[in-house]
């Protein structure tokens, strides 16, 4: 019996100091737009979509102003297949004919969106879900992929179809709702000139979200560590400097340069510090905001 209480109030302590810890960052980021992109496997498996769900909810009761971007690629994918319809890729971007944009369209702004937002409401938050077509939240422009020739010196042009991005982002709709008891969930697609919807990628709308609202954060989940050295160990505390450098020599590579990049324009814009975290985490998002130690990259305009 003696140990059982012993072992409670060691516990209790141990919540206490957690607590402790916490209170200078909630006190530091009280009215403070947090964008948070989520994806990878944190939006695949149950008991990380549902400890996300928690985190942002608790953000939002702390007085932070969190705001949800969302990608959903292999939840498209699984849709495509099931509707028997063929899909390929250029350079890691999905070919996105009209027939395969209705089905992007309805899988982003109707399946997954809507799951996100059941999942913070039954957590007890207020979520309201968004594309980038609602309140002309984001204007897209459509991209043209250049591939060298194997015939002549020309490049060649690559049709993407309704793939884009952003071109403007009127950030009316989201900052009102960011500024109440709501929390935006936001699916990246936009309108173009045309009035078609545009595919555009999570990470780019959500850096550019950050940066139109000059967010103190922006927060990128992905399916890694976070930034990793030669030898595999995490790096964290980064300038736009060491990215570059980085870069150069060949320690950031492949699809960790896009995600740099995204994260120094959203820094170059105006955003005060970028987390890339590890969304295989349970509460990574709170782990990285409200901890000392953190658990992903952490990326600054300036040296500390």
């Amino acid at each position: 019996m003696k140990n059982s209480q012993m072992l409670q109030k060691k516990t209790a302590h141990q919540i206490a100091d957690v607590l402790i810890e916490a209170l200078p960052y909630i006190q530091r980021f009280k009215d403070k737009t947090i964008v948070v992109k989520f994806g990878g496997n944190a939006m695949v498996d149950e008991a990380l979509k549902s400890s996300f769900a928690r985190d942002i909810v608790l953000m939002k009761l702390v007085g932070l102003n969190p705001i949800v971007v969302h990608g959903g690629g292999p939840q498209i994918g699984q849709m495509l297949e099931k509707l028997n319809i063929k899909t390929r890729f250029v350079d890691g971007m999905r070919v996105t004919d009209s027939e395969t944009m209705d089905v992007v369209e309805m899988v982003l702004g109707g399946l997954v969106n809507k799951e996100i937002v059941s999942l913070i409401n039954k957590h007890g938050g207020k979520a309201i879900g968004l594309t980038g077509k609602d309140g002309d939240l984001i204007r897209a422009r459509k991209i043209t992929q250049k591939k060298p020739s194997t015939e002549t010196d020309a490049s060649e042009i690559i049709d993407l179809g309704y793939v884009g991005e952003v071109s403007s982002i009127d950030p009316a709709a989201v900052d009102m709702l960011g500024h109440s008891n709501f929390i935006p969930v936001i699916a990246p697609i936009g309108a173009g000139e045309d009035g078609r919807s545009y595919n555009i990628n999570a990470d780019l709308v959500a850096g550019k979200i950050a940066e139109v609202l000059k967010a103190e954060k922006l927060i990128l989940l992905t399916n890694t560590a976070g930034i990793l050295d030669k030898q595999g160990e995490l790096l964290t505390g980064l300038s736009l400097k060491d990215i570059d450098d980085l870069i150069a020599d060949g320690t950031i590579s492949g699809g960790m340069i896009p995600k740099t990049r995204c994260a120094t324009d959203a820094l170059k814009g105006g955003v005060h510090s970028v987390h890339i975290i590890d969304g295989r985490v349970d509460h990574a998002v709170l782990l990285e905001l409200f901890t000392d130690q953190g658990v992903g990259t952490l990326l600054l305009s300036r040296p500390r």
